[in-house]
């Protein structure tokens, strides 16, 4: 039996074990899917401790994608982002990927979103960095606002062509964009959103990386005005997915697999 698994601290809360083995059981593979919830110091000495216990694979959450660069060798999707989110211990060193990229990409794509053209990506942490190489990989026009400007800049300078903004640019920027993802906390378990609903138009496609609300303030505002509307119960879906089928080789039963997600939320 192969057994897969998750480390991060906490874990309790994860909607990966029931979505993976239901991948696993649609397509008769004998795996199982785990937890491990090491100290939040330990997430490097987990990785060896998981090679040695002989695991096959192991998605990464917060707050361990940066400390476990160290223990893996990045792929150079990975390393530009300069996060790992899954390990494939086939591999000696074990592989590092960054799965939250594709997840952004594919996400869209499922909607029928073309990748080209403009996209905004508000927030410049974990989601944020993921989604604006994810894009500019695609050869999209990548803006950043963030609150903290600095951050912004800093991750349009690593990004190719991308360019840094504060807050307060969002509307202007909205005005030429085709894509908007919000890759900030905001609207996750509260009735707000992190852009002008007045800002909005109808040649958007607007997806928001939180899904406690699964349809959030931003969403709503976006629908009402025509956009096309991603929940990020799809993010999380399809890094799953890329996840699944980087470990095991095969196409992975995207619609089992989402089934099973939707279930727990």
């Amino acid at each position: 039996m192969d057994v897969y698994g998750l480390i991060g601290n906490p874990v309790g809360h994860s909607l990966s074990p029931p979505m993976h083995e239901a991948g696993y059981e649609a397509l008769d593979i004998d795996a199982r899917y785990v937890t491990f919830e090491p100290p939040t110091d330990a997430g490097a000495d987990a990785v060896e401790s998981a090679a040695t216990l002989g695991v096959s694979g192991l998605n990464v959450t917060i707050p361990f994608k940066q400390d476990v660069m160290d223990a893996v060798e990045p792929d150079d999707l990975a390393r530009r982002i300069g996060a790992v989110n899954t390990i494939d211990f086939s591999t000696s060193p074990p592989t590092g990927y960054n799965t939250d990229a594709v997840g952004v990409t594919r996400a869209l794509r499922e909607h029928d979103v073309a990748l080209d053209g403009r996209a905004l990506v508000v927030g410049a942490g974990g989601a944020g960095r993921a989604a604006a190489f994810g894009l500019a990989d695609e050869g999209m026009t990548v803006d950043v606002a963030n609150r903290t400007v600095e951050t912004a800049h800093e991750l349009a300078a690593d990004v190719d062509g991308a360019t840094g903004h504060g807050l307060d640019a969002v509307p202007e920027l909205l005005a030429d964009a085709d894509v908007l993802i919000n890759a900030t906390s905001v609207g996750m378990k509260e009735d707000r959103s992190p852009v002008p609903a007045d800002a909005l138009h109808a040649d958007l496609a607007v997806l928001d990386a939180v899904y406690d609300p699964i349809e959030t303030r931003l969403l709503r505002d976006a629908a009402a005005v025509g956009a096309t509307t991603v929940e990020g119960t799809w993010m999380l879906l399809f890094q799953g997915v890329e996840a699944f089928e980087r470990w095991t080789g095969q196409d992975a039963p995207v619609d089992r697999m989402n089934a099973a997600l939707q279930e727990r939320l």
